[in-house]
């Protein structure tokens, strides 16, 4: 599954396409696919500890001041989806970007699995600012809620100020890495897609998967 994330990334035509990798298998798998794969290691604790890690070893000159961090287990993720998350950083005062959906499935409402973001996006517009994320249902009253999708575009310096955070109070509470930011007094800003793509957490996950990047 990771070979379809890494060829998505590649055809978004945003920059070079670094899988930061924690263990051999996967740089393997990338090096066959004609990709370019760095060892990190295996103990770091979370993704964007691994793509720090791997940005100061591909990047130790500081060429590049924004780094998209792409999960490698949303394999049906799409191109515009990757480019869309760039769309935030266009305002100089967000140092955060990310993306999400309108939920349309009612049982997802109520999901904890389904994390939900609260941000204040005008009417009729794609990105707003991203004001508390939950695994709870809300906001209350009428109006959409939205799906966070994990991909986030990072400029450098909130990058490098986010690993050497401490893990937040809300963040292990909601079990959510993006709040221990906000707590921070970090700016993430959303912008909407229209596609959820699946993410592979389990044996089932990744048969459906499978069976839609089937040709």
């Amino acid at each position: 599954m990771i070979t379809h994330v890494w060829k998505r990334a590649v055809e978004a035509g945003i920059g070079p396409v670094i899988v930061a990798a924690g263990d051999q298998e996967i740089v393997d798998a990338i090096s066959r696919a004609g990709g370019k794969a760095l060892l990190t290691d295996p103990r770091l604790p979370s993704g964007s500890d691994r793509i720090h890690a791997a940005l100061c070893e591909y990047d130790p000159d500081v060429k590049y001041d924004v780094v998209i961090n792409v999960q490698g287990d949303l394999p049906t993720l799409e191109t515009k989806a990757i480019q869309a998350c760039l769309l935030p950083l266009e305002n100089e005062e967000v140092d955060i970007a990310t993306i999400g959906a309108t939920i349309t499935r009612e049982a997802e409402f109520s999901d904890p699995n389904v994390v939900k973001v609260i941000a204040s996006i005008p009417e009729g517009k794609k990105i707003g600012r991203c004001l508390y994320f939950t695994r709870a249902t809300a906001p209350a009253g009428d109006g959409p809620l939205i799906h966070h999708i994990g991909l986030y575009a990072y400029r450098r310096t909130a990058l490098e100020q986010f690993v050497e955070l401490p893990s937040g109070v809300l963040e292990e509470r909601e079990t959510l890495e993006q709040l221990r930011a906000l707590e921070a007094g970090l700016r993430i800003d959303i912008a909407l897609v229209d596609t959820v793509p699946i993410g592979v957490d389990t044996p089932s996950d990744l048969s459906r998967a499978a069976s839609m990047l089937q040709p």
